[in-house]
């Protein structure tokens, strides 16, 4: 017998069936939240540096007569060490070390160069020649006179590099600047040299502030150098999104309607003032501007609008925690700050190495 043509399937079968599910609701944006948190951290391990840097030292002050002497006006001796020497010692860290750290993440961020930092590409240079020009010409013989002369030439120098590296074919380009910046640097240092080989009185001097540190400032310096360091925070935070676009390559950077040119010679700017006011102020204190950047990066990521707040709290907090060792590390004599930032910083540098978290 003929087999029976299978039935027609049913309607219900034929058409195809559509599943109706409820939205879940939005997940939270965990990257600013954790950002912010790890911001926040920071923030008080800040608080906690500035309270140890007020409190240790040759003379252990306890964190009491701390709050005592800047709160409540107290009148021991142990409030006017804090108020009359270990204050203007903690102001002139906090603020030479977020504009280091700064200066830094600019300049890695206009170059696209990893190892870039204000040293390394002229800018510390410059204004250790405008020292002791000061010095040995001009009969400056102060702290606060050399900052004028500090940042004059740090800012010469960033001149110098930008004219070398925009000559010729492509402009400022990364490789150029770099090379350009190399090349100034070595010609600044023989300045210099040269300066104090033949002026052998300017000698000891120099090597004072040549060293880096934070002994011997005054509330004066401050005054000095705060309205520069505002002026360089409000450039360097006016191209953070064109540093991000330009991380992306110039051409990406272009096709997002970034003006490469005015970023990069703003950014430059804002770097030059931020490191020649500190520079001026605790002379050229190295590592800073090279290893706080990597490590904002390695916290928060790549996106300079928090990159720069991470590195403007981290800078103080490695300058201040540094300068707090270096007093107690061999008693009654201190350690230079710009000492110890390299000993302190290394192994975090080295941690990010090997752990390839340094961008490349």
């Amino acid at each position: 017998m003929p087999r029976r043509p299978p039935a027609p399937p049913r309607l219900s079968q034929a058409l195809p069936t559509f599943r109706f599910r409820t939205p879940k609701r939005a997940q939270p944006m965990r990257v600013p939240v954790r950002r912010a948190a790890v911001l926040t951290a920071a923030v008080v391990a800040l608080l906690l540096a500035v309270l140890l840097s007020l409190a240790v030292g040759a003379r252990a002050i306890a964190p009491s007569a701390v709050f005592d002497a800047l709160l409540h006006g107290g009148q021991s001796d142990s409030a006017e060490v804090v108020r009359e020497m270990r204050v203007p010692r903690t102001v002139i860290g906090l603020l030479v070390g977020a504009a280091l750290a700064l200066a830094g993440t600019v300049l890695q961020g206009i170059t696209r160069n990893p190892i870039a930092d204000p040293g390394i590409l002229g800018i510390s240079q410059g204004a250790s020649v405008g020292v002791v020009m000061a010095i040995a010409f001009a009969g400056v013989h102060t702290l606060t006179g050399y900052v004028w002369y500090a940042f004059v030439g740090a800012g010469l120098a960033s001149v110098a590099v930008y004219a070398i590296a925009s000559g010729g074919r492509g402009g400022a380009t990364p490789v150029k600047l770099a090379l350009g910046g190399a090349a100034v640097n070595a010609l600044l240092v023989s300045v210099t040299t040269a300066i104090l080989t033949t002026r052998a009185s300017a000698l000891d001097e120099f090597r004072f502030w040549q060293v880096g540190s934070l002994s011997g400032r005054d509330s004066e310096i401050v005054g000095q150098i705060w309205p520069f360091l505002l002026v360089g925070l409000v450039l360097v935070l006016a191209v953070a999104r064109g540093l991000d676009a330009l991380a992306l390559g110039e051409d990406v950077a272009k096709g997002l309607g970034q003006n490469v040119a005015v970023v990069r010679i703003v950014g430059g700017l804002g770097a030059t003032v931020l490191t020649g006011a500190g520079v001026a102020a605790a002379g050229p204190i190295a590592f800073i501007g090279l290893a706080v950047p990597h490590i904002a990066r390695a916290i928060v990521g790549s996106d300079h609008r928090w990159v720069l707040p991470m590195a403007a709290v981290l800078g103080p907090v490695m300058l201040l925690v540094s300068d707090t060792v270096g007093r107690v590390i061999f008693p009654p004599s201190e350690v230079p700050a710009g000492v110890m930032t390299a000993l302190i910083g290394v192994p975090f540098l080295v941690t990010l190495v090997r752990r390839k978290a340094v961008a490349a």
